[in-house]
């Protein structure tokens, strides 16, 4: 098999980043409510701008992430999607190179190995232009100076208090040995790409406390929503899918949005997941059919 097509890329990129705003994922803008002062159509949007570009082969790292953010701006005023670009950028330039899914894991590697300082400084002009709330500041490499190191070396003095950062050093270990193998025998086992999206979504929440969470309000919150993420998880089985407790989920969904409490970095990790899901599908031959 050949590699992905840009036009397959562009395909599971708009894919992944509309199933994940239409699951019904507690505290994010979902299906059942928009939130954060966005709206559902607000990401639909940010999706359809940035998956031409992220799909361009020629493309640096840096360069993905900067024009992805530059093109999300044009369509909307408030951030919607660094944390996706930011993770999908990587991602997009290793699966030009795999002809088999099986070779993402090294080529993933390779790209984030191969991050410069030059990818640094259009990434963290990108992170500027999106006006991403909650960053808070570092003793080193801080957002508002000029990196002097590799793109990989900024994310790993971030990574303790971003788990986004976290994936560049980890080579994206968190989406799959968590993510996707949830996502996949949710799927498997018959539930629609909604709810086995929740689902993938609620497993990262409980294994991974959110740290957008954590540098908003603190980590004892952070801790606290993880723990009643695992709560659902722990109902779930073959008699009562997750579908089962919608109730349960829109109130919680509710009490979270009330509160100003949002996962955003959990979501980032979900929507990650359906890009990887749907690049597996389609290098399987399987077709990704997009809405």
């Amino acid at each position: 098999m050949s590699p992905l097509s840009k036009e397959t890329i562009a395909s599971c990129i708009i894919w992944a980043c509309e199933n994940e705003v239409s699951a019904p994922k507690p505290g994010n803008v979902n299906c059942y409510s928009d939130g954060h002062n966005m709206e559902v159509q607000d990401f639909i949007k940010s999706a359809h701008a940035i998956a031409q570009i992220m799909a361009q082969k020629d493309l640096s790292v840096g360069e993905l992430i900067l024009q992805g953010i530059q093109a999300t701006r044009t369509v909307v005023n408030c951030n919607t999607n660094l944390g996706i670009v930011l993770l999908f950028a990587p991602l997009c330039r290793a699966i030009h190179h795999c002809s088999d899914f099986k070779q993402l894991p090294d080529e993933l590697e390779k790209a984030l190995l191969g991050l410069t300082i030059d990818d640094a400084k259009a990434c963290y002009e990108a992170i500027r232009l999106a006006e991403a709330g909650g960053l808070g500041s570092s003793e080193q490499q801080d957002i508002t100076a000029t990196p002097t190191v590799s793109l990989l070396q900024a994310m790993k003095i971030a990574q303790e208090r971003d788990t986004i950062a976290k994936q560049y050093v980890t080579n994206y270990k968190d989406i799959l040995h968590i993510g996707l193998p949830i996502l996949t025998s949710a799927r498997k086992s018959g539930e629609s790409v909604e709810w086995a999206t929740a689902f993938a979504y609620l497993k990262l929440l409980a294994s991974v406390p959110d740290t957008l969470i954590r540098r908003k309000q603190s980590w004892e919150h952070a801790l606290e929503i993880s723990e009643a993420a695992e709560k659902i998880l722990t109902k779930v089985n073959k008699n009562n899918p997750l579908s089962s407790f919608e109730a349960e989920i829109i109130t919680w969904d509710n009490e979270l949005k009330k509160k100003a409490i949002n996962p955003g970095t959990t979501a980032d990790l979900t929507a990650t997941t359906l890009l990887m899901y749907a690049f597996q599908q389609a290098l399987s031959s399987h077709s990704i059919s997009v809405p």
